[in-house]
């Protein structure tokens, strides 16, 4: 059997990125394989590429994906990328395929669940309204209130630090416009974006943050998204208070909802603690990948 490998235009396109995309066919035309490699336009992650290659399980060990693999690191050097990264559930096949072909482990995120019918809306209630001296917690819909919105950009530097193994994620650089653009993309895919922020008495700066994006029928699981504590700040539960505060919330304001996502590189031991103590049990684990260029 021989294979051919297309190139095809993907249509999705935006300001933070585009995606090269390759289709293997056999003899038949059939399809048996696809590759999508993402190239970012950011400055400080241009160096940058995600790659996700599919083959169908009959297709295998046939050499599909070495082919769509040449392909992709092919244009990933093209466009002058130095790093190529790819995520694969641990222990799966695509862990030996990776190793193979150069590709080394720098990344192991663990994936937990929070059912909500087992939180108890007392338990959370109690703990949300247990003080924590010269902070309060505010919470929004949607993109961050206008007096908010400097401090709390200013506040996205608590996930710089984040333990990320061997990971290059390049220098994640936050201002206004990519804060509110991010809020309108949510809204623009029709799910709900709510914010949950730690605020310092003194002078109503934002120190923390958790994320929590709800998908627009208010059905299914919610996924969370970042949440830090500037590193000044660390140390007073903030972290914990403010996702209790996002789970009651959640389970207050969308009875529909069955349960919550987070995700958590295994080296990040304070998180890992915080999601184990609100009662989030591990799913999967999956296993980020880069190959030097």
């Amino acid at each position: 059997m021989s294979i051919r490998i297309t190139p095809l235009a993907d249509p999705e396109r935006g300001p933070s990125g585009r995606r090269l995309v390759w289709l293997a066919s056999d003899d038949a035309q059939n399809p048996v394989g696809s590759a999508f490699l993402r190239l970012f336009a950011r400055p400080e992650v241009r160096h940058l590429t995600e790659l996700e290659i599919n083959v169908h399980p009959a297709e295998r060990r046939a050499g599909v994906g070495r082919l769509l693999l040449e392909a992709a690191v092919g244009a990933a050097r093209e466009n002058l990328r130095r790093r190529v990264s790819a995520d694969v559930p641990e222990g799966a096949p695509g862990e030996g395929f990776l190793a193979a072909h150069g590709f080394r482990p720098v990344l192991t995120l663990t994936f937990a669940r929070l059912p909500l019918e087992r939180a108890d809306p007392a338990a959370l209630a109690a703990a949300v309204e247990k003080p924590h001296p010269g902070y309060r917690l505010v919470s929004w819909d949607g993109a961050v209130p206008g007096e908010l919105l400097d401090t709390f950009t200013a506040s996205r530097r608590a996930m710089a630090d984040m333990p990320m193994g061997e990971a290059d994620f390049g220098v994640d650089v936050w201002d206004a416009d990519r804060v509110l653009s991010a809020a309108r993309a949510i809204e623009e895919r029709g799910e709900l974006l709510h914010t949950v922020a730690a605020v310092r008495e003194s002078d109503g700066s934002v120190v923390g943050f958790t994320e929590l994006v709800v998908p627009g029928d208010g059905k299914g699981d919610a996924q969370h998204y970042g949440t830090g504590v500037l590193p000044e700040h660390r140390g007073r539960g903030l972290a914990r208070w403010m996702k209790t505060e996002a789970i009651r919330a959640a389970r207050e304001r969308h009875p529909g909802l069955a349960g919550l996502l987070t995700d958590t590189a295994d080296g990040n031991a304070p998180m890992r603690a915080v999601n184990d103590a609100l009662g989030y049990a591990p799913t999967h684990r999956t296993v980020k990948y880069q190959l030097d260029l």
